[in-house]
């Protein structure tokens, strides 16, 4: 049985830990506000930028770009994983490498392989320790990034489609849905399909658009702004993502910590009564055998 001085150290020990748990828990909620808030206004300007691309796809040739071309064979597709850079997040982590590994064994089922691109050191450490091959890998980008860190990344994912290497281009993020709910999603990014980049209005007609420049031009800019755009809202989503798991997962642990106290105050409690009563008796005991 553990003696008082231990569980005092076990005590002292643990409400130091929920101390800890208790800064990163206001730390990642302070993160979160501003996370969220650039999120949520981007996500209009992106789900607009999606409407307006199908609407525009519908009624254009699939020749008149390489991003709407679609490969007779598939041999090898992209893949970019984002994953945070730190843990104590929870399950935020391996939900979205089990996503990813899941997404990789359903391609080498049927033959296909593919290039791997990590955003984030918990992804790129567990596929390097797996000794499985990277495209590129970026990390300690979460802390401050903007729109030109998914201009990086989409530059190299594009290149990748524009020579060949790869025939289609994935990205798999977290998707916020709420603070206690983030769920890995699947984005395809290349080739862009009319049917894929938007959902008509119900009893709404395609809008028909007049082109100044002509359309070969206009979208010579457009699409690489697209896949930019779409790079972006999954930076957006992911950092928003993490902030929230890492926020409830270090409010879980200082539940835990005082539930932990609590139970270790009371072993301790009546451990100092059984060494009290101990002593009580010893001393009854000895006044008794004085007067026999």
């Amino acid at each position: 049985m553990a003696t008082l001085r231990d569980l005092r150290r076990k005590i002292a020990a643990v409400k130091k830990t929920q101390q800890i748990t208790k800064a990163m828990n206001m730390v990642a909620a302070a993160k979160l506000r501003g996370a969220q808030t650039r999120m949520e206004n981007f996500r209009p300007y992106a789900e607009s930028f999606a409407n307006m691309l199908g609407n525009l796809s519908r009624g254009i040739e699939p020749e008149i770009h390489p991003f709407f071309q679609r490969a007779p064979v598939v041999e090898k597709v992209g893949l970019v994983l984002m994953t945070a850079d730190r843990g104590l997040c929870g399950s935020f982590n391996v939900n979205l490498i089990n996503a990813a590994v899941k997404f990789m064994r359903e391609k080498d089922a049927a033959g296909t392989g593919v290039s791997l691109t990590c955003v984030g050191r918990k992804g790129r450490d567990f596929f390097r320790r797996r000794k499985y091959e990277l495209t590129n890998s970026y990390v300690d980008v979460w802390n401050k990034f903007d729109y030109t860190n998914a201009q990086v990344v989409a530059r190299e994912a594009m290149s990748e489609f524009l020579t060949g290497q790869v025939q289609e281009v994935y990205l798999i993020h977290a998707e916020f849905i709420n603070v206690a709910i983030q769920k890995p999603k699947l984005v395809k990014l290349l080739p862009i399909s009319p049917e894929e980049t938007t959902e008509e209005a119900e009893g709404g007609a395609a809008l028909e658009y007049i082109f100044e420049p002509p359309v070969e031009q206009f979208l010579e800019f457009l699409l690489p702004k697209y896949v930019n755009t779409l790079m972006y809202h999954g930076f957006l989503e992911n950092s928003a993502s993490e902030h929230a798991a890492r926020m409830t997962a270090m409010d879980n642990a200082s539940n835990n910590c005082k539930e932990m106290i609590t139970q270790l105050t009371l072993v301790m409690n009546k451990a100092r009564q059984a060494a009290i009563t101990k002593e009580l008796m010893d001393i009854v005991g000895g006044a008794e055998a004085l007067k026999g």
